[in-house]
């Protein structure tokens, strides 16, 4: 018993250590919230282009969970709230606005993790789940 309380204390101190490091160092390179709905900027001499991803695919998002699948909304909607943000910036000061297309990538993968949330809240048995299941859904 004494030996499983200093070994349970030892690991909760070394688990509070790394936490507190590791937010730390979250913290030191976010130092403004407001610099989350702007892309980093990249220097005007990178001869490559960066080449953006797809959107995903409603086969991809079924075989995910479904907190993976709102943790991907939430993540992918922080996306799009990003490249609004950039859009708008940009078009106040009458310049072009880079790589427009990454815009309906994010709304296709948004609304195929909305289509797959809803066929799993119809294909549930039980009704109530199934309501509640909807129910959130629907606030997204």
């Amino acid at each position: 018993m004494l030996v499983s309380r200093i070994f349970g204390r030892t690991l909760f101190a070394a688990a509070k250590s790394e936490t507190y490091s590791a937010t730390a160092a979250v913290t030191s390179v976010a130092r403004n919230p407001l610099q989350e709905f702007f892309e980093a900027d990249r220097s005007v001499d990178d001869d490559k282009p960066v080449v953006y991803g797809r959107s995903w695919k409603a086969p991809e998002l079924r075989l995910k969970s479904w907190d993976d699948l709102n943790k991907l909304w939430y993540v992918l909607l922080k996306e799009k709230n990003m490249l609004m943000t950039q859009r708008q910036m940009l078009h106040s000061q009458n310049l072009r606005f880079p790589n427009p297309e990454r815009i309906p990538k994010v709304r296709k993968s948004m609304c195929r993790i909305k289509q797959v949330l809803t066929e799993r809240a119809i294909e549930e048995p039980d009704p109530r789940r199934s309501a509640e299941m909807k129910r959130m859904t629907n606030a997204l």
